[in-house]
């Protein structure tokens, strides 16, 4: 039962949808950072100008340095998005000569700034600010002065500069999507194509066409479609045995047939009750041979066609005795020396279909009476084969030709036998059940005269169950 699942084309457009995704968001997260990094950097640069341009405003008056702000470092402050803006002018002991705002300027800051420049962000105000300081030696008449210059701003202008900075980026992704999205589609339809040049192929076949495949494929569909060919080529050889066998039992039907309906006219131009005697014994022969023959054909399709029923473990060393005494009971037995052994009682059960192995003994005890003189002797024997166990048939009849036992086994082949009233089904049906099990077939003469039939059957690891 084949189960729909979703297309391959959703699939495939899923997994480069979420690859063009994951790869774009990365480079969305590179772009974010990069942008803010660059606003960050330029707006830097401007404190950095903002608090020179007030070192250089700073005047001396008595030898003490008075703070005067310069109008040009307001304006680099505020930028043109008119940002709130902080400034504070602190001397080497941390007091306080100037500012506009009452921003707290940490001691460790003003300590790490004697060192080197210092950026960092604070919040004051629940407002989030940008803070530069820096150290600067400035020089009066008579005296020299260490100054600390700290200015700051808000971020609205740097989140502005920032956000203007990404938007290409995004803009840039969202088309890289579609794009994606478009010629991926397009590029999906291309590879699937050859999979509906395939499809239609199959779809517009006759039911009866089983010749090989016409079709160019891409590499990664040459497997499946060598498969299919496969398919075919066994689908072909199938429906040519079948055939075969289909005019292989037609005219296996017809002989009795014909010799039911001879015997039938025959029996209607005779007026005397002993000739319509003869006819009827004639009539009950064919029909005899007839059934026989319609329950092998039966038997073998079952085989061939019918799936099998679950394995049971089954004791073949009591189902091979018990198929021996039903057939030592029939007439056509009385001619001959019908015997069973088991040669070794301690074999283990095999695992199987009971009528199926019942039907493989069956046809090996007819194969040994029908083609072997009367008074033959034909030994069924069941022994272990190390992890098998192993069923054979044997009599001290003629034996086989060499050249013909390779055919044996074939439907209606009965290597040349002409004398009997055979089908030449008993060895294909035994073969069809040996498949069926998993088993062996092995088909020799006896050094003293006669023919060997065995079969291996695997063992089961499970306690045998009552067959009847």
């Amino acid at each position: 039962m084949v189960e729909i699942t979703r297309s391959l084309r959703s699939r495939l457009a899923g997994w480069l949808l979420l690859g063009a995704t994951l790869l774009g968001t990365l480079l969305l997260v590179d772009a974010w950072i990069n942008a803010h990094a660059e606003a960050n950097r330029d707006y830097d640069a401007q404190l950095r100008a903002a608090a020179l341009t007030i070192a250089d405003g700073i005047r001396w008056r008595d030898d003490q340095p008075v703070v005067s702000i310069p109008a040009a470092a307001l304006r680099i402050l505020a930028g043109e998005h008119q940002e709130r803006v902080f400034y504070s002018v602190f001397t080497q002991d941390g007091r306080r000569l100037g500012g506009n705002l009452a921003l707290p300027i940490k001691p460790a800051w003003q300590k790490s700034a004697r060192q080197s420049s210092v950026y960092l962000d604070t919040s004051f105000e629940n407002v989030s600010w940008r803070l530069h300081g820096q150290s600067f030696e400035l020089a009066g008449w008579s005296s020299n002065e260490s100054l600390q210059i700290w200015v700051g701003h808000t971020n609205a202008g740097r989140r502005t500069l920032a956000n203007h900075l990404f938007m290409p980026a995004l803009i840039r992704f969202i088309v890289f999507l579609m794009g994606a999205a478009l010629f991926g589609g397009l590029a999906i339809r291309s590879a699937l194509r050859p999979l509906h040049r395939l499809r239609d192929q199959l779809r517009t076949r006759a039911a009866d066409d089983v010749t090989p495949l016409s079709a160019r494929v891409p590499g990664e569909l040459s497997e499946l479609a060598k498969t299919l060919d496969d398919l075919l080529t066994r689908q072909r050889n199938a429906r040519a045995q079948l055939l075969r066998f289909v005019a292989d039992a037609s005219h296996q039907l017809k002989t009795p047939l014909a010799g039911l309906q001879n015997a039938s006219e025959l029996a209607l131009k005779e007026s005397h009750p002993a000739a319509w005697h003869r006819a009827l014994q004639q009539i009950h022969g064919s029909a005899d041979r007839t059934s026989r023959l319609a329950r092998q054909l039966l038997n073998f399709t079952r085989l061939r066609h019918v799936p099998s029923s679950p394995p049971a473990s089954i004791d073949l060393v009591a189902l091979a005795a018990d198929c021996t005494r039903e057939w030592a009971d029939a007439p056509s037995a009385f001619r001959h020396d019908l015997g069973f052994a088991a040669f070794d009682r301690a074999t283990g059960p095999v695992k199987g279909e009971a009528w199926a192995l019942r039907e493989l003994i069956g046809n090996l005890i007819d194969n040994a009476l029908r083609y072997t003189p009367a008074g033959c002797a034909i030994t069924v024997g069941v022994r272990r084969r190390g992890q098998n166990v192993e069923l054979s048939v044997e009599d001290d009849g003629p034996g086989v030709d060499e050249a013909l036992i390779a055919r044996l086994g074939q439907p209606f082949e009965r290597a040349g036998r002409t004398d009997e009233h055979g089908s030449g089904l008993g060895l294909a049906i035994v073969r069809s059940v040996i498949d069926r099990h998993q088993g062996r077939l092995h088909i020799s003469n006896r050094d003293g005269g006669g023919l060997l039939v065995s079969v291996c059957l695997p063992m089961s690891g499970q306690p045998p169950e009552r067959t009847s």
